[in-house]
Parts: structure tokens; C-alpha cells; sequence
């Protein structure tokens, strides 16, 4: 896949609710994930899509959305993308409404998201 085709899919799947499916099939093994901060101890990175992939589990069990927007991609060059994220919802253990948006960058080798990072 080139650079558009993963990014389109990557928006794709965020939109139609297989984020975690097109893990496998968009991000390296050994793909990194890079949050602005350290949420709840967690680390800023992650390493490894089933890393990545038991952040977004924490993500759904720790949050109910209840809105969320995903822009099209803006490329960047033949290796990068970023796109925007927009979400509405609840902290579930705390009730907390929250209204976030964020950046997210992602950095492709050899066919792969081999690098995310979120600006939020």
C-alpha cells in the first residue's frame, strides 16, 4: 500500500469502528506509539502493535464516547500523514464529561505505520 492508500484506510477504519481490526494490516510489528504525556502511569510510549492494541482496549474500557469526528488526511511528503480527532464522551469511573480534539501523526516505512504521535 502507498501513503494515501494507508492513510484513507486508517480514517476509514477509525470512522466505521475497526480501528483495532486495521491494526494487523496497517501498523509494523514493532510500530511505536507516542502520547503527549503520561496518562495513569502508562508510559508516554508504547512498543509493538499489541501494545498499541491494549491501548486502545483501556481506551473503551475507561471511556463511553458519545461523539467523534475524524478529518481526511493531510500527506505530508511520501512518509508522513497526520490527522485530526475530534471526541465527545465520559470518564466511566469518574462520570467526567470531557470534549477533546487531537493531532495525530502517523510515519510509514516500507508500507507500514511504523510511528504514531499524538498532539492534543
Amino acid at each position: 500500500m502507498n501513503l494515501k492508500e494507508i492513510a484513507d484506510e486508517l480514517v476509514a477504519g477509525c470512522r466505521e469502528d475497526r480501528a483495532k481490526k486495521n491494526l494487523a494490516k496497517l501498523y509494523a510489528p514493532d510500530a511505536v506509539s507516542v502520547e503527549a504525556q503520561d496518562f495513569m502511569d502508562m508510559g508516554r510510549e508504547t512498543h509493538g502493535v499489541d501494545g498499541i492494541r491494549g491501548k486502545h482496549e483501556w481506551w473503551e474500557g475507561a471511556h463511553e464516547v458519545s461523539g467523534a469526528s475524524v478529518s481526511e488526511p493531510y500527506l505530508h511528503g511520501d512518509d508522513r500523514f497526520a490527522v485530526i480527532f475530534e471526541v465527545q464522551g465520559k470518564v466511566k469511573d469518574s462520570g467526567d464529561s470531557f470534549d477533546m480534539k487531537e493531532v495525530g501523526i502517523y510515519h510509514v516505512a516500507d508500507g507500514k505505520i511504523v510511528r504514531e504521535e499524538f498532539f492534543y
